[in-house]
């Protein structure tokens, strides 16, 4: 599959009503969710293993969207193969009062994965540019007064481009995955978490509330892709509206991105060769 459809360029500029929501219509779901997906959950656990047994890079997934877009389920069914041993989720809410009394990088520099680990984050550092800059929360940060003002969101930028560098030079790649959901589309899967019972425990009103905000949240993920989208950490706008066309693209993107890092199992030394050979002759004679 070629990915680099949902890739944004480096300072592209970015028009999410031009981006596609929904599945092309020549893909074929049957042979997505029964032949191919099962192939990639298959490739990245191998991938991954060998990931971990490398135990020299680490790949960082961060995933940003709107309420109802399928962060949790492409979380659950993309990932369903990966040793739980090497992988570690994050989900990030509202910051405690600790994290405030920290710059808005600390938490996360803090749950990055180690080596030979996939780490991902449901919602991000990428949440200080989204909903810090439409509620304008800064206002009320425990920052400097001098600090918050109109170019505080062009330094978070350079900030989080700086990090992310950091980040690769260490052996970190990143890749950021944005679920482009329309806003017809949330509507009907709020209507669901309040129409269908088991899903009641899904519904929030404040998911509700949040939609008045749709087209200040639109303006501000075009800003922070168009800012934050770098050749060693890309964005990808993925279509959300077809869950298994969203997970399917979101496999193809993990596994695209391990195999670029190519782990691969450590070769041994001569003399960590030898006692393998001696505790083979000595299991083999029954000892």
């Amino acid at each position: 599959m070629k990915i680099d459809q949902y890739r944004i360029r480096p300072k592209e500029q970015v028009d999410l009503s031009k981006c596609p929501t929904r599945r092309p219509d020549k893909a074929d779901k049957q042979e997505i969710t029964q032949r191919l997906m099962p192939e990639n959950i298959d490739k990245m656990a191998d991938l991954q293993e060998r990931l971990y047994a490398e135990n020299r890079y680490a790949l960082l997934i961060c995933l940003q969207a709107m309420d109802a877009a399928g962060k949790d389920g492409a979380i659950k069914h993309v990932m369903t193969g990966l040793n739980p041993q090497g992988t570690q989720v994050v989900a990030f809410k509202q910051p405690s009062s600790e994290e405030l009394d920290h710059d808005y990088l600390w938490r996360i520099g803090r749950a990055l994965p180690r080596r030979g680990e996939v780490g991902i984050f449901n919602r991000s550092h990428y949440e200080e540019v989204i909903v810090a800059k439409v509620h304008n929360l800064v206002a009320n940060q425990q920052l400097p007064k001098e600090l918050v003002d109109d170019g505080i969101w062009q330094q978070r930028y350079r900030q989080i481009n700086d990090f992310e560098q950091y980040l690769y030079e260490n052996g970190i790649r990143t890749v950021k995955i944005y679920l482009n959901l329309s806003k017809d589309e949330q509507r009907d899967r709020l209507l669901d978490r309040i129409n269908e019972p088991d899903k009641n425990w899904k519904f929030s009103s404040g998911d509700v509330r949040e939609r008045k905000y749709w087209d200040e949240y639109m303006k501000a993920y075009e800003e922070m892709m168009e800012q934050t989208s770098t050749r060693h950490a890309p964005w990808y706008a993925v279509p959300a509206d077809n869950k298994w066309y969203a997970r399917y693209v979101i496999s193809e993107i993990v596994k695209q991105q391990l195999e670029q890092i190519n782990p691969q199992y450590p070769e041994l030394a001569q003399a960590e060769r030898d006692v393998l050979e001696e505790c083979r002759v000595l299991l083999e004679n029954g000892n």
